[in-house]
C-alpha cells in the first residue's frame, strides 16, 4: 500500500502545534529582561505612585526591573500613543487612569488612540472613589442639607472644581444635575488649590479623590457628606454613599493595566495572574488604603466589561453637559 503524503491539513496542524509550543515557551520564559511601564501622568501624581507601588512588587515577583516611563500632558495622549506604538512583546505595559480612557476620547478632537483596537486589556488594578466635603464650620451636616441649601439660594453656593473637565469636576457637575442643585462651579488648577479655597471659605463644597481630602477630614477641618462609591468605604463607615440619598449615583476613579494590541494570550494570562496576586497582598492593600483606593482584581474580560460601562457613563455626562472637544 502506498504511503499517503502529508496533506494540507497535516501541515496546518503541524504549524498550529508549533505556534502553540512557541507561544507557551515564550510565556514561560517571560520576562527575561526589564519591563517598561508607561504612565501618562507626571512623576508624583497618583497614577505614578500606583504604578511604582505595583511595579516594585511585580519586579520582585518577576526577578526583573520594572521601569516607570512618565509621559504626561494633553489628556494622556503622549503616553497612550507611545504605548500603542510599542512592540507587543510584553515588555511595555501601561498603567492607565480612568480620565484618559473615560474622558480624553470625548474631550479632544484628535485623541490619536482607540482603546478598542490599539491595546490589549490586562488587569484592573484599583478603584478610587471620591468624597463630597464641606468646611467643618458650615451649617451643612448632610448631603440632603447641601441640596436644600443650594436649591434655596440658586447660584449662591460655590463648588471648587479640581481642574476643569477632570473626573472630580465632572462628578460635581453630574451630582448637581442629578440633585437639581444650582451650584456655581469655580475651577481651580489643582487639588491643593481647591482644598485651600474650601479651607478659606472661598468655596462652599468640593469633590475630590480621597487622597486629597482625608487628611482634612481626619483633622476635623472638613466634614464628609458622602462618598461616590456604590458601598460605604472601610475606615469611613459613618460616611454615607451618594446613592443612599440619590439612588444609582456612582462615580469612580480607577487604574488599569494595558499592553499594546496583539500581546500573546499566555503572556496576558501570566501578567493578569501576577497583578491580581500583588494587588491583594496585605501590605499593598494597606498602602492603597493610604491613598484612598481599593484593589479590584479580575480577568481581562471583566476589565473590558467594566471599562466599557464606565465609558458609556462618562460619554453621557459629557453629552449631557454639552462639552465640546478641544
Amino acid at each position: 500500500m502506498m504511503k499517503r503524503k502529508p496533506g494540507r491539513r497535516s501541515a496546518i496542524v503541524a504549524a498550529t502545534l508549533g505556534l502553540l509550543i512557541n507561544t507557551t515557551a515564550f510565556a514561560q520564559s517571560w520576562p527575561n529582561k526589564p519591563v517598561r511601564m508607561v504612565v501618562p501622568y507626571a512623576a508624583g501624581a497618583v497614577p505614578d505612585v500606583i504604578a511604582r507601588l505595583v511595579g516594585d512588587r511585580l519586579a520582585t515577583l518577576w526577578g526583573q526591573a520594572v521601569i516607570i516611563d512618565n509621559k504626561p500632558g494633553a489628556g494622556g495622549i503622549p503616553g497612550m500613543t507611545a504605548l500603542a506604538r510599542s512592540p507587543n512583546d510584553g515588555y511595555t505595559l501601561g498603567m492607565l487612569p480612568a480620565a484618559v480612557l473615560n474622558l480624553t476620547p470625548y474631550l479632544y478632537k484628535n485623541p490619536q488612540f482607540n482603546i478598542d483596537t490599539d491595546y490589549t486589556p490586562i488587569a484592573a488594578v484599583a478603584t478610587g472613589p471620591m468624597m463630597v466635603v464641606v468646611n467643618s464650620n458650615s451649617d451643612i451636616q448632610t448631603l440632603a442639607d447641601l441640596v436644600r441649601s443650594a436649591k434655596a439660594q440658586p447660584g449662591k453656593l460655590n463648588f471648587a472644581a479640581m481642574q476643569t473637565n477632570s473626573v472630580p469636576h465632572l462628578t460635581g457637575e453630574m451630582l448637581s444635575r442629578t440633585t437639581g442643585m444650582k451650584l456655581t462651579t469655580v475651577p481651580y488648577a489643582s487639588s491643593p488649590a481647591s482644598t485651600t479655597a474650601l479651607l478659606s471659605g472661598e468655596a462652599n463644597v468640593t469633590i475630590d479623590g480621597l487622597p486629597a481630602l482625608t487628611q482634612y477630614v481626619k483633622a476635623g477641618k472638613f466634614r464628609a457628606l458622602a462618598v461616590t462609591s456604590p458601598n460605604r468605604l472601610p475606615g469611613f463607615e459613618n460616611v454615607p454613599t451618594v446613592s443612599e440619598t440619590f439612588k444609582g449615583f456612582e462615580a469612580l476613579g480607577w487604574f488599569a493595566m494595558y499592553a499594546p494590541a496583539g500581546l500573546a494570550p499566555d503572556v496576558v494570562e501570566k501578567i493578569n495572574r501576577d497583578v491580581n496576586r500583588v494587588v491583594q497582598a496585605p501590605d499593598l492593600v494597606a498602602r492603597f488604603a493610604d491613598f484612598g483606593i481599593y484593589p479590584k482584581p479580575g480577568s481581562p474580560k471583566a476589565l473590558t466589561e467594566f471599562v466599557d460601562a464606565q465609558r458609556a457613563t462618562w460619554k453621557k455626562v459629557v453629552n449631557d453637559l454639552d462639552l465640546k472637544p478641544q
